[in-house]
C-alpha cells in the first residue's frame, strides 16, 4: 500500500481528535527513535505520553510478550481464573509499595483506574462529593473528565458527574473545603497537563493530613508519574505522603495497554458487595501483565532510576542556557520548558518534525513544551536532543 493511500485511509476511517493530526507514519521504533517508511528517523521526546519508559521494542519486553502470547491470551473475565502474569505483576508491584497498598485491581488504562478508584471511595465511605484540583487531568471517560480541573475541556460534554468540588493546587487554605461529606480527593502528585506543576510547601503532606482528619480517601493519580518517570518508582515517595488509593497506567504496561488501582485489602474488599460491583473483561490481560512485569525488571536490572536526576540536570541546564527559555519545571524526565509565549511555542512546534523531533505540548499550558524521553536515553543521545532543540528554538 502506498504512503498516499494509507494516509488517505487514515484520515477517512480513523476517528480524529484534532483538526490537524501530526500524521507521522511510523513503521518501526527502537530505543528512543521512530522510523518512517522513507527511513527518516525521529527522536521520541514524548515516550507515547510517558508510556515507553524503557524505550521502544526493548528485547526483554518483546520476549515476554511473545512468550506469553504463545502460552495463552484472553481466558475469562478478570478475577475468575488464576493467571500467573497477573499474580506475578501484582506481587512485584506490592513489594515496591508501602504495606497499606497491598491489593491490585487491574484495568485497561489510566482513565479506567481513576474511574475504579472513585467508585471504590464512594462505596467505602458512603459519601458522594469528590474533590479535584484546577488544571488536573485524569482521563477522558465521563467520570474522569468530571474531575478534570479545566472547564473548557468539559463544557461541551455537560452534564457530567454531580458533586465535584475543584480546588487550587498548592493552596493550603482551600484544603478546609474537604469535609465529612467528601468521599475522596483525587490529585496528581505532580500536575502533568498543567505544565508540570510540582507541589510546594509540603502541600501533599497537608492534603494527606486533612483527608485523614475528616475520613476522606486520598487518591494519587500516578498514571503519568508512576513507574520511574520522576526518578523514584512512584512520585509520592518524594513528598512524604502515602495515598489510600494509587492509580497507575501508561508505563505500567511496558508499552501494552494496562492500568491498575491499588489499595488495602480492606478497602478493595467492598467491591465484592454486591458481587461484581466492579468488573472488566480485558483488565489485567495476561500479555499486558507479562510486558509490565518485564518493564519493571528492566528498570531495576538496568538501574535506570539512579540516573534520572543526572539526565534531568543535563537537559535542564542545556535548555536554560538558551535565551528563548524562561524556565524549566519538573522532576526527573517529566519536564516543561517554558517559553513564556503561546505563539512562540507554535512556531517551535512547526520546526520540530523538520529537525527530526517528535515532541508534545500540554493540554492546559500553551506557553511551554514537554520533554519526556524514555528513561534509558543516554548522555550522548541527550546531547543530540539538545542540539536539535536548539535548532528548533532559533528565532
Amino acid at each position: 500500500m502506498s504512503h498516499v493511500s494509507l494516509r488517505s485511509l487514515f484520515l477517512r476511517h480513523v476517528a480524529q481528535t484534532s483538526s490537524a493530526p501530526m500524521g507521522l507514519e511510523v513503521v518501526r521504533a527502537e530505543g528512543i527513535y521512530l522510523y518512517t517508511l522513507s527511513g527518516q528517523r525521529y527522536v521520541d521526546l514524548v515516550s507515547g505520553v510517558s508510556v515507553s519508559s524503557v524505550g521502544h521494542s526493548h528485547p526483554r519486553v518483546v520476549a515476554a510478550v511473545q512468550q506469553q502470547a504463545a502460552q495463552y491470551m484472553h481466558l475469562m473475565v478478570y478475577g475468575e481464573y488464576i493467571q500467573s502474569p497477573q499474580v506475578l505483576l501484582a506481587q512485584k508491584l506490592c513489594t515496591l509499595l508501602p504495606p497499606s497498598l497491598s491489593s491490585v485491581y487491574f484495568v485497561n488504562s489510566g482513565s479506567e483506574a481513576n474511574e475504579g478508584a472513585m467508585k471504590l471511595a464512594k462505596r467505602y465511605t458512603r459519601r458522594a462529593e469528590v474533590v479535584c484540583f484546577r488544571n488536573a487531568y485524569h482521563g477522558s471517560t465521563q467520570g474522569a473528565l468530571s474531575v478534570a480541573g479545566n472547564d473548557a475541556l468539559k463544557q461541551t460534554f455537560l452534564p457530567l458527574l454531580p458533586g465535584v468540588r475543584v480546588l487550587d493546587f498548592n493552596s493550603d487554605e482551600q484544603l478546609e473545603q474537604i469535609t465529612e461529606r467528601t468521599a475522596c480527593a483525587i490529585v496528581e502528585p505532580i500536575q502533568g497537563e498543567a505544565g508540570v506543576v510540582v507541589p510546594q510547601r509540603n502541600f501533599l503532606q497537608k492534603l494527606r493530613e486533612r483527608c485523614t482528619a475528616v475520613g476522606t480517601l486520598l487518591i494519587f493519580d500516578e498514571v503519568q508519574t508512576g513507574m520511574g518517570r520522576t526518578g523514584a518508582m512512584f512520585a509520592f515517595e518524594r513528598y512524604g505522603a502515602t495515598p489510600d488509593v494509587l492509580t497507575l497506567g501508561k508505563a505500567f504496561g511496558g508499552g501494552m495497554p494496562l492500568g491498575a488501582f491499588v489499595a488495602s485489602g480492606e478497602l478493595m474488599g467492598c467491591l465484592a458487595n454486591p458481587a461484581l460491583g466492579h468488573i472488566t473483561t480485558f483488565g489485567g490481560h495476561p500479555v499486558s501483565c507479562a510486558a509490565g512485569l518485564a518493564a519493571v525488571e528492566v528498570v531495576e536490572s538496568e538501574k535506570l532510576l539512579p540516573e534520572v536526576a543526572h539526565k534531568k540536570q543535563l537537559l535542564a541546564e542545556a535548555m536554560l542556557a538558551h535565551p528563548a527559555v524562561k524556565e524549566v519545571r519538573g522532576e526527573g524526565l517529566l519536564l516543561a520548558v517554558e517559553l513564556g509565549d503561546a505563539q512562540r511555542v507554535q512556531q517551535f512546534f512547526r520546526k520540530t518534525l523538520q529537525h527530526g523531533l517528535a515532541i508534545d505540548w500540554f493540554l492546559f499550558c500553551n506557553t511551554a513544551f514537554r520533554i519526556a524521553p524514555p528513561l534509558n536515553i543516554t548522555d550522548e543521545q541527550i546531547g543530540e536532543v539538545c542540539n536539535l532543540l536548539y535548532k528548533c528554538l532559533e528565532k
